[in-house]
């Protein structure tokens, strides 16, 4: 039935660490074995029942006035959602609104099961609501079990009630505030090794906006398993924290249920079906992407998210217009190879010679990545390498402080533990190397905060210790000052 883990397949690791201050770099000789724990079916990752599960909280359309959810059961036909605004009490069963959900099957390895989704729309700004989502029942309750129950109880089985606040409308040029979680890959390990670190970031920032994943959220995008395990992880707060995302190269598999086409040695490697089925997110990227590419607005942050495996011209174009038609004071991208690699034999310059024109010259402040299995974070960098540093000062504090007109500062993380060796660059030069702090060997999860003329950004370890940080501050004309806060290394 259920087996038990051998202790041969746990991850080896050897935690022998060296620092290096002056290059902000901190090194951990790892030692990294593919051999991960086998994914099966265990206890706390049941297979789907007429109870909804892996219940996702996500944006399809304004955060402000509306959300969506996503969810599975195992043979429902059909499925239903209640809302209402939250209230003190249980008095808002009075005022619950039921909202129809659509459906469709999917095929997984371990069986068809059954995706639901919904958006709840036309909502409040600012406000507090509740909601539940509910899978008609494939075993009808007995007589008895059916006795003072509403038809709504005993026709459909539901998830508890959740709590979620839709976002604030901007007034004029004042924002409110936003603050996010922003994750590199989880893929390997992740029930064992990735929810420790997930939680600890919602213990850091429970009142957050929302969540970013740059990818691989998994190792293989059509294992059933191992999406069972990142639910796992994540748990309750995808139910009320909205979760954005962008595929990764592990999202693209082969699918074992598509036929082979005519004349090909294999089938196609294409995005997990589960990606569509799983997330709600916009459907205002380029014709042929399914909310692979997108854009949303919320509290005067525009997030772009683009998708590195394909179609990287294509994704231009439709780029150089959302940056011109931009009215948001921030913009941050995210996609999952990054600009510039913090490991070894992994760059990518086809992304910077489509993508990174556009971010300079439209000013794109931050973005965000994965891939790489380390930790890299920039400068101000422009498509030179060069760090805009030439009215670079100390400051009392001893902290750096710089001109942003270059380009925006890159970062590249990983929340999951698997782990690659660091980029050596050949001179310890500013120009040779791109990156201010760099690890290896560390789980990190990232919290950053924007206001109306200020971003904060902090990186942190799986327990919860700052390990990078720094600001951006925008002055009234839309230009950057960055400041450098890192703090030192420990030997």
């Amino acid at each position: 039935m259920f087996k038990s883990i051998p202790a041969s397949c746990l991850l080896t690791v050897c935690c022998c660490c060296l620092a290096v201050p002056a290059r902000g770099e901190e090194k951990t000789k790892w030692e990294h074995k593919k051999n991960y724990e086998k994914m099966i079916v265990e206890p706390t990752l049941p297979v789907a029942t007429d109870v909804p599960d892996r219940i996702l909280l996500s944006w399809k359309g304004d955060p402000a006035t509306s959300f969506s959810v996503t969810w599975r059961s195992l043979k429902s036909p059909d499925a239903v959602a209640e809302i209402a605004p939250a209230e003190a009490g249980s008095q808002f069963l009075k005022h619950a609104q039921v909202v129809e959900a659509t459906t469709s099957p999917l095929k997984t390895n371990l069986g068809t099961v059954h995706m639901h989704a919904v958006t709840f729309e036309d909502l409040k700004p600012g406000t507090l609501y509740v909601y539940r989502v509910g899978s008609r029942r494939t075993v009808p309750l007995s007589k008895e079990e059916q006795k003072d129950v509403e038809p709504m109880t005993a026709n459909y089985a539901w998830s508890e009630w959740t709590q979620y606040r839709t976002a604030q409308k901007s007034k004029g040029d004042v924002v409110a505030p936003v603050r996010f979680v922003y994750v590199g890959d989880a893929q390997n390990d992740i029930k064992s090794h990735w929810s420790r670190l997930i939680r600890e970031s919602y213990r850091d920032a429970p009142r957050m906006t929302f969540m970013l994943h740059a990818g691989d959220l998994v190792n293989h995008g059509n294992n059933d398993h191992e999406w069972g395990e990142w639910f796992y992880g994540g748990g309750w707060i995808f139910n009320t924290v909205p979760q954005l995302a962008v595929p990764g190269n592990h999202e693209y598999a082969r699918d074992e249920f598509t036929a082979k086409p005519e004349g090909e040695e294999k089938i196609p490697r294409t995005l997990s079906r589960r990606w569509g089925q799983r997330f709600e997110f916009p459907e205002n990227g380029p014709g042929g992407t399914t909310e692979n590419v997108f854009y949303v607005d919320v509290q005067g942050v525009r997030i772009i998210g683009l998708d590195s495996n394909r179609e990287t011209e294509v994704q231009a174009k439709w780029l150089k217009k959302v940056l011109e038609n931009n009215p948001n004071r921030w913009t941050i991208l995210t996609h999952h190879h990054p600009i510039y690699s913090s490991s070894k034999k992994r760059d990518n310059p086809e992304l910077r010679q489509h993508w990174q024109r556009l971010y300079e010259k439209y000013k794109v402040d931050l973005v965000l990545q994965g891939h790489d299995h380390s930790y890299g974070r920039t400068g101000p960098i422009d498509l030179q390498l060069s760090r805009k540093l030439e009215t670079e000062k100390n400051v009392a504090t001893g902290l750096r402080v710089a001109d942003q007109s270059g380009g925006p500062v890159y970062v590249v993380s990983v929340s999951g533990p698997k782990m690659y060796e660091l980029q050596e660059y050949p001179a310890e030069t500013i120009q040779a190397d791109p990156f201010r702090r760099r690890a290896q060997g560390k789980q990190l999860y990232q919290v950053i905060t924007v206001e109306q003329d200020r971003l904060v950004y902090q990186a942190k370890t799986a327990t919860g210790k700052l390990y990078d940080q720094f600001t951006i501050t925008k002055d009234k004309a839309g230009k950057n000052q960055f400041e450098d806060q890192a703090p030192p290394l420990e030997d």
